[in-house]
């Protein structure tokens, strides 16, 4: 139903992450998990040592030009590593075309980018460095600074048996992301058998989300997410950014961006790929409209009314989505 769209050392690192790593049951290279599988490259194997040093790379200001930077800057913990901002901001106040997803769960994406375009998490690492608006940091020039710290020099040697390089910065970053689960919400718990996890609103919610609204097709359980591009109509035209249609350059793609989940959408404020609404009432709003009628737009949107009640049980019910528990290991 909705669109959507800060360095700590690396012993101590360790020491957060593989206990947390330890619970992840591994079996044939992935984790077993009650969302399922993790996808891992096979030349990437998930490992508590890459988790740690791409920890203490996601937090480092250092992979931006000016030093002012980290991933974590746009991908905030505390706000399901979402930035809260109408669209990112890089170096130097550069701000970008759009709004800063969540990478929790990043390890289930089967494509990456508003645009569903790359095929995976190590690709991903290399835009937002290299990105003008974001860090503005080329990679030779960021692989000379890194080499210079001897806490990641070491480690590339340890872990990947080789010099640091991108290689071993993409590699290790993504490892990171795929570590960062959330899957305990109150619905998952009700789902899990535990049936009193969920009120009697939520409960109602949960009915108006699947079977009256339908938003469960394109937000499916448990991922609340398709992971396919789609025009939601937020636009009756769309401007300068024309979402997939920027990679392919072909007409029936303008407007299509990629289904976000919905999991943690109460900490994911403002809403959509350019942060145009700003909470979930504006989001409601614009789905009971059947969008803004572009001629792209997704058919599957059309208008619908709900109680001021309704409405009210649709929101708690997307509220029963949050979970927290991944702020453990970061507090």
């Amino acid at each position: 139903m909705f669109q959507k769209r800060s360095y700590y050392r690396y012993l101590l690192i360790g020491a957060f992450i593989l206990p947390l790593f330890l619970l992840n049951c591994r079996t044939s290279g992935h984790h077993v998990l009650p969302l399922g599988k993790v996808h891992e490259p096979t030349d990437n194997p998930t490992t508590a040592q890459k988790i740690a040093l791409g920890r203490s790379l996601f937090f480092d200001k250092r992979l931006s030009l000016d030093e002012t930077v980290a991933c974590a800057t746009c991908h905030i913990p505390e706000y399901a590593f979402t930035d809260r901002k109408i669209v990112s901001e890089g170096i130097k106040g550069r701000k970008t075309q759009r709004n800063s997803p969540s990478i929790l769960n990043a390890g289930y994406l089967m494509t990456v980018m508003f645009d569903a375009h790359l095929s995976t998490l190590e690709m991903q690492v290399i835009v937002p460095i290299q990105e003008h608006a974001e860090m503005d940091m080329k990679m030779f020039d960021l692989i000379k600074r890194l080499s210079a710290v001897p806490e990641y020099r070491k480690a590339a040697f340890e872990i990947f048996n080789r010099d640091l390089d991108a290689y071993v910065l993409t590699r290790s970053i993504s490892a990171f992301e795929r570590s960062l689960i959330s899957q305990n919400s109150r619905y998952d718990q009700y789902v899990k058998g535990k049936k009193n996890a969920l009120s009697a609103d939520e409960k109602a919610g949960m009915t108006i989300f699947s079977d009256k609204l339908y938003c469960s097709v394109c937000h499916p359980a448990p991922h609340f997410t398709s992971y396919v591009a789609a025009n939601n109509g937020l636009y009756k035209e769309y401007g300068e950014d024309k979402g997939r249609f920027r990679i392919f350059n072909d007409s029936a793609d303008i407007g299509k961006f990629k289904v976000p989940s919905l999991r943690n959408i109460e900490l994911t404020f403002p809403y959509m790929h350019d942060g145009s609404l700003k909470n979930l009432d504006e989001v409601i709003d614009h789905y009971a409209k059947g969008g803004r009628g572009h001629s792209l737009q997704d058919k599957r949107i059309t208008t619908f009314s709900i109680t001021e009640n309704e409405r009210k049980q649709l929101k708690a019910f997307l509220f029963s989505l949050t979970d927290t528990s991944y702020m453990r290991s970061f507090r």
